[in-house]
């Protein structure tokens, strides 16, 4: 004999029914039968009273008592009846009868039943009555058991779409988690989200729900063509808006299945949920987009900021700098033919060449500044000795720098590095009113760090960052940002600043891995082929 297979939802129920209850309620099944026409035709008028429509009968009809009775004078067990309430207890909720009416409803018709049970065999009530009561708390507790199933059924919904808004990387994932979301919520075999938005037209798109039949329906009104053949229903959902629908929803499903009023209350719900996080998905979409324009614009602005720098101190240097030295020259001749005839001259001469070496000393720094030379030749670890040199002597500063073994970097890295230590100590010389002054250069594998700290006296982070027009630390910031890095910067009032600095290094090219045309490739050898010779 085939055991019953008894879901584990049921089985707190069944255990307040043992064999004696289950034998008095199949004496109770056959005692009642007869009555059983009369009892259902009272209690029907009594609910059309309420209001309730056939679909809704037709539930709470098959949780009663007289519906335990057939069921057991058919010779079928408890558990199969409370299978049967547990179907219908979800429903009902889909339905959206509250708890309350469905359990007050219940209690009319065992009030009717055990009416009915006193004038049937009123010697045996003492005995039968209590195991009626004990199915009706058998019943009342799967009632509930179901109410709270597709109560949760709605909750993990709606927080597995919050996840999916919160964790999708664009609006195509977005979508594809919210279908799979949506599908195993209508237990649905395939789904399909799709949004108007002005980009396409929907033949299918309609503003009221639709339930289509797969076999006869035209194929216009499908999302998907080839679910004809494959499946055999499928509800249509419009995506609500305020100028009109926005999109549709559709579910297939493997036979027919109607959906109850519950289901598309929070289809509609979650699909106006779907749309607006996907409207937010391609904003921030488009936000990202926009601000890797304006990185990479950034980026480009610095390099050609950097390439006219190198013009300038070359034309500096290949111009204007040799004109200087042509003139001291010029002076120091001129000042050594007037010095025995004309000592005051010669006096005026020595003062002006001496103003034009202080012009020539300063058109150098200018040009250290503009493009340092030593960065290019021998690297950042002798640039960044350079700068802390030249910063000491300006402005009679102690400064401790401490250099690791930096090595060449590529060349992008080493420039961003020299004008981070440079903007950091131009700004600790304009503002901090330091005394001393540490400089750290530390570098592994794959990152390299810069910390620049003072005692000066320090200010507010938060201040300085919002202030208008000040653009020192926003430009490391900046910087820092374009090079895919991170910078911290601490201070408080009278502690002095810290600026911390981590940019990752780009791994070395693997040599040899894209061949230089004309010497490795195929291509390079049929060059070198069709070369004439002689």
């Amino acid at each position: 004999m085939r055991r019953l297979k008894t879901p584990p939802a049921l089985v707190g129920a069944l255990g307040l029914l043992g064999a004696d209850w289950q034998a008095a309620l199949r004496r109770l099944a056959r005692l009642v039968r007869p009555s059983l026409g009369r009892l259902e035709r009272r209690f029907l008028q009594e609910l059309r009273v309420l209001g309730l429509d056939p679909t809704q009968l037709r539930a709470l009809r098959a949780v009663t008592p007289g519906a335990a009775a057939t069921l057991l004078c058919e010779r079928r067990s408890v558990a199969a009846f409370l299978e049967q309430v547990d179907y219908n207890g979800r429903r009902l909720a889909k339905l959206n009868l509250p708890p309350s009416t469905v359990l007050g409803v219940l209690s009319r018709y065992n009030r009717r039943l055990a009416a009915e049970l006193r004038q049937l065999a009123p010697q045996e009530t003492e005995v039968l009555l209590p195991a009626c009561r004990q199915l009706d708390a058998c019943v009342a507790i799967t009632l509930n058991n179901a109410f709270y199933q597709v109560r949760e059924a709605e909750t993990t919904a709606f927080f597995e779409l919050g996840r999916a808004e919160l964790e999708s990387r664009d609006e195509a994932q977005l979508l594809a988690r919210s279908e799979r979301v949506l599908r195993r919520y209508c237990q649905a075999r395939a789904a399909r989200i799709l949004f108007a938005d002005g980009r396409a037209t929907l033949p299918c798109l309609r503003s009221r729900p639709r339930y289509l039949d797969l076999e006869r329906c035209p194929k216009e009104l499908l999302l998907e063509p080839g679910w004809r053949g494959r499946y055999r229903a499928a509800w249509s959902v419009p995506l609500p808006a305020q100028a009109g629908p926005a999109g549709i929803m559709q579910f297939a499903f493997a036979k027919e299945y109607r959906w109850l009023p519950r289901e598309i209350q929070l289809l509609e719900a979650a699909g106006e949920s779907c749309r607006l996080a996907c409207v937010k998905a391609r904003l921030v979409e488009e936000l990202a987009a926009r601000e890797q324009q304006v990185r990479a614009l950034a980026g480009h602005m610095l390099q050609v900021e950097e390439a006219e720098r190198r013009r300038i101190s070359r034309e500096l240097h290949d111009e204007a700098g040799q004109l200087l030295l042509y003139l001291r020259l010029h002076l120091e001749r001129l000042e050594g033919v007037v010095s025995s005839e004309s000592p005051e001259v010669a006096a005026g001469l020595a003062g002006a060449r001496q103003l034009l070496e202080q012009t020539i000393v300063e058109i150098r720094r200018l040009l250290a500044d503009l493009s340092p030379a030593v960065l290019e030749q021998l690297g950042l670890e002798a640039a960044v000795r350079q700068l802390v040199t030249r910063f000491r002597r300006l402005y009679s500063l102690p400064v401790d720098l401490r250099l690791s073994r930096l090595g060449r970097l590529p060349s992008g890295i080493e420039t961003v590095v020299y004008r981070l230590v440079q903007e950091c100590l131009s700004n600790v010389a304009r503002h901090s009113s330091a005394r001393a002054v540490m400089v750290s250069l530390t570098r592994d594998d794959r990152s390299l760090g810069l910390q620049v700290q003072d005692d000066g006296v320090g200010f507010d982070v938060e201040e300085a960052l919002a202030r208008p027009g000040s653009f020192g630390l926003a430009g490391v910031r900046e910087r820092v940002a374009l090079v895919g890095g991170a910078c911290a910067i601490t201070s408080r009032p009278g502690r002095g600043c810290t600026v911390s600095i981590e940019l990752p290094i780009p791994p070395p090219e693997r040599p040899g891995k894209r061949p230089r045309r004309g010497h490795g490739s195929a291509a390079g050898r049929r060059a070198r082929r069709s070369v004439p010779r002689g």
